[in-house]
């Protein structure tokens, strides 16, 4: 789980201090325009600002542990709802987002994302499968090769799917530097409608190969990772937001790291994942206003690093 700076405790007490802001119909931030991308393939738009799941939402059975993650969803479907992603790798995380969005009835109002992490074809059908009997859709909005596991295989099984109505779009994803010689090599050889891969101001590797590859071939661009594990809270903890952020309405460290990683070009989402209601809402938060320019970007980033 992330850690919290200093500024978001702050941002984190007024939520708090006022349930309003956690239902998002009050707060300022609410009252701006809600940011949205593109999907190249098909024009249809995504909110900028999505919720992972992973370790967040691998909670079981257990009613109490699951309590917080209802409002989580509640918070997210009242700002507009978005992208929500999963997978098989994430423990319990696909049967608790499955029966929380059943049970609220937000099936509508999400899109639902998940993996194939397996080798085979016969396994990988067997576990998308599962997949969707766990999040209980008929038709999974995004499915993707997980860490470019058996890619070919995979590939042409969800091809098919796509032809059939199953699948609307589908995709590969990644989560470390190491691989992207090969994500580039399956991007383009493949004809994809999505990459997952790390991306944040601690790890810009992607900027140099993927995102302009994204760009060029018209594929929608998820960010996991977007505060890198914790650690970019970590290394900004006790340190002042410069106050020329205030007029991109950017209240919390978090905040200015999801409103610095979305406002690159190639981004469609950022996923960050949560099971907390008030880092749900301060996530919210960086996904209305305005997109962050090519130069302010570069100025976030300078004084990220200097820090």
């Amino acid at each position: 789980m992330d850690e919290i700076s200093g500024s978001r405790r702050r941002v984190l007490r007024l939520f708090a201090a006022a349930p309003a802001l956690l239902a998002m119909t009050h707060s300022p931030a609410s009252a701006a325009p809600r940011l949205t991308r593109p999907i190249a393939a098909s024009g249809e738009t995504l909110p900028v600002i999505g919720l992972g799941t992973w370790q967040s939402f691998g909670v079981g059975a257990d009613t109490a542990a699951r309590a917080p993650l209802r409002e989580v969803l509640r918070i997210f479907a009242a700002a507009g709802g978005g992208m929500i992603d999963s997978s098989p790798m994430y423990g319990s995380s696909e049967a608790v987002a499955g029966d929380l969005i059943a049970e609220a009835g937000l099936r509508d109002r999400l899109f639902v994302a998940t993996k194939v992490w397996t080798n085979g074809a016969a396994e990988g059908v067997r576990q998308m499968e599962e997949s969707f009997r766990l999040l209980r859709v008929a038709r999974m909005d995004l499915m993707q090769v997980h860490n470019l596991a058996d890619v070919a295989t995979h590939t042409r099984t969800l091809a098919g799917w796509k032809a059939q109505g199953r699948v609307r779009y589908l995709g590969v994803t990644h989560y470390s530097s190491y691989a992207y010689a090969e994500v580039e090599r399956v991007l383009r050889a493949g004809n994809y409608d999505f990459l997952q891969i790390n991306y944040s101001l601690a790890e810009r590797e992607a900027e140099d190969r993927l995102l302009p590859l994204a760009l060029d071939k018209g594929i929608a661009v998820i960010a996991n990772r977007p505060f890198s594990q914790g650690a970019m809270f970590r290394r900004v903890r006790g340190k002042p937001l410069p106050p020329w952020v205030a007029e991109l309405g950017i209240a919390s460290w978090a905040q200015f790291f999801l409103k610095w990683l979305v406002g690159h070009p190639a981004i469609t989402c950022a996923i960050p994942a949560t099971g907390k209601p008030a880092h749900m809402a301060d996530n919210l938060a960086a996904g209305r206003g305005t997109l962050t320019d090519a130069a302010m970007r570069r100025r976030m980033a300078a004084y990220y690093d200097e820090l």
